[in-house]
């Protein structure tokens, strides 16, 4: 195994330029992902995009990284507000990322940085902090390699029904749990096969779909790369997916917990290799983890309680931990052991971790970074990996995961080691996105407590 090269269905200007010239593209999305993991931009003429943009750039208001869900303007955020203007950042264009997709008549998409007018990177977008934690390992020698493995639930009934429903009473795509089942895969095909091919066409290596746990819930892999080529993928196929299901008359959700059955994760698999593409977790002559591997795991565990906010960013998040569930409850590591929050994996060039904290809903930017941060803490200070936790984590002694987004938030915010490896500014800046969810969720009257107290109470 070497390391990854990139990916031969990823096209060039040049490729565009001709492309443009014969029609087969007419639009060019330009796009960046926010705090919240959506991909936010324009979509251009692809002429205007040759002619003009590729020269001059693009601009967006910079409240996009100041808005909640429902893109609100909210208080509390250093670098946007009222009293100073909703000023411009510009789309820096990262022209390797240049992809066509086929799921979207004529269209092809460059993903792109966020930067000031002078140049100087926006700190607090996802897509910086991750670039910050890569060429931190660089500095020190090592390639970052990841996957994520996003699930998700299908149902049958459209964006727009589930909307003017409530989100009550929908129809999931299958009725029953079709882990690994072929019948149940075979039985939303169609959608599945478009996601697949789409997304292979677009530039990612897709491995394959299985069914999952909960009603309709289905998992499509992708092969690992560089860790920001694979945030860069995941935040395309988020989308994409829910364009194409969007297409079928279907709608998909990432919620990290939809239901009271189990929840949507996104398990996380991490390793290093050395800039020279040698193998550094692994001691091929003790034939087992070599001690830079240890520390790593060591260094991801000493930081997981401080860095959950950037694993489950949202109050729904911590829905998902629950006893027997497939989710963590506590913070330690096993040998192929899915009840603990790190899992190790493979032998040799494949020996990875796997971060089983996060959920569907999580920015796979903020926790690339958060695990690469945390893992070369634990090998710059050579920290001790604690003893392998065999049997089930969920009845351990371990440190729990935080409950509560309060506690990820408090945790996050006053962490010394946060701090240290992103920088005040965007510490604050995300611990400020909490407080807005917090607020948020705080002065809104549920279901739940409406069906309690409406004739009871």
């Amino acid at each position: 195994m070497s390391l990854p090269e990139p990916n031969p269905r990823l096209i060039d200007l040049d490729t565009l330029r001709r492309r443009v010239a014969d029609g087969a593209v007419d639009t060019v999305v330009v796009a960046f992902t926010d705090m919240q993991g959506r991909l936010q931009g324009k979509r251009l003429h692809a002429s205007y995009f040759l002619d003009f943009a590729l020269e001059h750039g693009q601009e967006g208001c910079n409240y996009l990284l100041g808005v909640d869900v429902d893109m609100n303007t909210v208080d509390g955020y250093a670098m946007t507000s009222w009293d100073k203007g909703y000023g411009d950042m510009e789309f820096s264009l990262d022209l390797s990322t240049l992809r066509l997709l086929p799921h979207l008549p004529g269209t092809a998409m460059v993903q792109c940085d966020l930067v000031w007018d002078d140049h100087a990177p926006v700190e607090p977008s996802p897509r910086q902090i991750l670039r910050r934690q890569v060429a931190h390992a660089e500095e020190a020698g090592y390639v970052a390699l990841a996957g994520t493995e996003l699930e998700f639930m299908l149902f049958e009934d459209t964006y727009e029904s589930a909307w003017a429903a409530g989100y009550h009473g929908l129809t999931p795509s299958n009725q029953y749990n079709v882990d690994y089942s072929i019948l149940g895969t075979s039985r939303v095909e169609p959608v599945l096969r478009d996601i697949r091919n789409a997304m292979h066409a677009a530039g990612m290596n897709v491995e394959g779909a299985k069914g999952e746990c909960n009603f309709g819930q289905h998992e499509i892999g992708f092969v690992y790369d560089r860790a920001l080529v694979t945030a860069d993928n995941h935040s395309v196929y988020k989308t994409a997916a829910k364009e194409i299901a969007a297409a079928h008359g279907k709608s998909i959700t990432f919620m990290a917990k939809w239901d009271e059955r189990e929840g949507n994760s996104c398990h996380i698999h991490l390793s290093l290799r050395g800039s020279d593409d040698s193998l550094v977790f692994w001691d091929e002559e003790a034939r087992g983890r070599s001690v830079l591997y240890d520390r790593f795991i060591a260094g991801i565990l000493a930081t997981m309680a401080d860095f959950t906010l950037l694993y489950a960013p949202n109050v729904n998040s911590y829905k998902r931990y629950a006893d027997g569930s497939f989710a963590p409850t506590t913070i330690g590591w096993g040998n192929d052991n899915r009840t603990c929050a790190v899992r190790l994996i493979g032998r040799g060039p494949s020996a990875r971790l796997e971060n089983r904290l996060p959920g569907g809903d999580v920015n796979p930017y903020l926790a690339l970074a958060a695990m690469i941060a945390g893992g070369l803490h634990g090998i710059e200070q050579e920290l001790e990996l604690e003893p392998e936790l065999v049997g089930n984590a969920y009845r351990s002694d371990k440190t729990k995961v935080p409950r509560t987004l309060r506690d990820a938030r408090d945790a996050f915010a006053s962490s010394a080691l946060a701090r240290s490896a992103f920088g005040d500014e965007v510490v604050d800046h995300y611990t400020n996105m909490a407080d807005v969810e917090l607020a948020a969720y705080g002065a809104t009257v549920t279901d739940w407590e409406r069906r309690r107290g409406f004739e009871r109470m």
